[in-house]
């Protein structure tokens, strides 16, 4: 019973770590400044779009045994293919290029100036392979030695806020419509691809440490995935708080960025500033590890194990490690498309895998419902980034926060349901 407790604490811990990455923490302040004296309402919404629906994958991947199993509902090729996409996408083009520059630009240059970024670059990711050639002791990496300091530091930060505010909420929320932004904002942290990719090393560590029985895996992990829940709930929570205290000081033109960096700031002075180059140093490096290591073992796996888990790691440390220097904007330029792209299919199939199984294997659900959203965010991606106009598109239900692909996903399953009912009649 000890040894389980103990095993789920440092999955959870990993998870956590996993999940909160630098780019995360400038939601929730910004949202606490939007929402004003609704603060708590926004984060509500917040937390459900981002961390419940990333738990909500783990439990669809812990369901049916891997995270590919959950996207193959929709057909073994497009499966691939939004599995392959999603690792690229959340892993070496752009993140894992992104966690190195994030980690330089606001740890690094404040505090030691005169380091270049490519000499930075090339101990960072020598670092991540170093954690990252022994796959197995990777989870027990970030959650035994990493993210206690990070979340030492993030609640070194929160307490402080909460003791001695750097202002006062303000009576009144900044938005028309408080609960929309925090779905909005949850929903733009497309934190439930990361919760598929981070699957394959989550999965891998359970096995490594002798849970092989599929009901103890499936038990180790929820119980873990409650554990990070818990932890990104108080974090963010937390991180909520103290944006909503900024009212009386920023309005909504301060940059998110800008927004946390003054908080800390205000807070804790000079010594914030290293704090908070450790907390962004370690959110940085335990999820590039995270990253990393998903993104090699899916590739190995993908190649039959041809290419070795650990060729795999270097190859991406050193794409990324030059991908941190030079062209970071275009990378993201074809990356964000492709992300607003596939993620609409990806959480309906995440949907779809609570569906029992009997019946989605019975009919098209899957690959109708998947096809109606693609089809729709296909032509909002060409409409956003191309300037190709389709305003029926804005007509849709909820198309005002992203969410106009759920009518076409309906649709698209109801079409599915019949056409399989009606070949089975004949």
């Amino acid at each position: 019973m000890k040894r389980n407790l103990n095993d789920v604490i440092v999955i959870g811990f990993a998870l956590f770590a996993m999940f909160f990455g630098a780019g995360n923490v400038i939601f929730p302040p910004y949202l606490g400044l939007q929402s004003g004296k609704l603060w708590t309402l926004g984060f509500i919404f917040y937390f459900i779009a981002d961390v419940g629906l990333a738990i909500l994958a783990i439990l669809a991947m812990i369901r049916h045994g891997s995270a590919e199993a959950v996207l193959e509902s929709a057909g073994k090729i497009p499966g691939i293919i939004l599995m392959t996409i999603s690792v690229l996408c959340v892993g070496p083009m752009p993140a894992i290029p992104r966690t190195a520059a994030t980690t330089y630009e606001m740890s690094i240059l404040p505090l030691f100036p005169n380091i270049p970024p490519f000499i930075f670059s090339i101990i960072f990711f020598a670092i991540i392979i170093l954690l990252c050639l022994q796959e197995s002791a990777v989870i027990d990496i970030i959650g035994k030695f990493l993210t206690p300091g990070l979340l030492i530091g993030l609640l070194v930060l929160i307490i402080e806020g909460i003791v001695n505010p750097i202002g006062s909420i303000s009576d009144k929320a900044f938005v028309d419509n408080v609960p929309i932004e925090g779905i909005r904002a949850g929903y733009q942290t497309m934190d439930v691809i990361a919760a598929l990719v981070f699957g394959t090393i989550i999965l891998s560590s359970a096995k490594e440490k002798g849970y092989t029985d599929a009901k103890k895996k499936s038990q180790i992990i929820a119980q873990s995935s409650i554990i990070a829940g818990i932890g990104l709930l108080i974090v963010y929570g937390g991180l909520t708080f103290l944006g909503a205290n900024t009212g009386g000081l920023y309005n909504l033109d301060i940059d998110r960025a800008t927004l946390v960096v003054n908080i800390v700031q205000n807070l804790l002075g000079k010594s914030g500033i290293i704090i908070f180059a450790i907390v962004v140093g370690l959110a940085c490096l335990t999820t590039a590890i995270g990253l990393v290591s998903s993104a090699a073992d899916y590739f190995h796996k993908l190649s039959n194990e041809k290419i070795s888990y650990r060729m795999l790691v270097i190859l991406i440390c050193v794409c990324s490690a030059i991908f941190a220097n030079f062209g970071l904007s275009f990378i993201i330029s074809i990356a964000a498309p492709l992300l607003d792209i596939i993620y609409p299919p990806i959480l309906v199939l995440v949907l779809i895998a609570f569906v029992p199984e009997n019946i989605v294997k019975s009919c098209y659900i899957s690959q109708f419902a998947t096809l109606g959203a693609f089809i729709y965010n296909f032509l909002s991606t060409l409409d956003n980034y191309i300037s190709l106009k389709f305003d029926i598109l804005s007509k849709f239900p909820f198309a005002s926060i992203d969410l106009g692909w759920i009518l076409p996903a309906i649709f698209g399953g109801i079409i599915g349901l019949i056409i399989k009912k009606d070949i089975k009649a004949n």
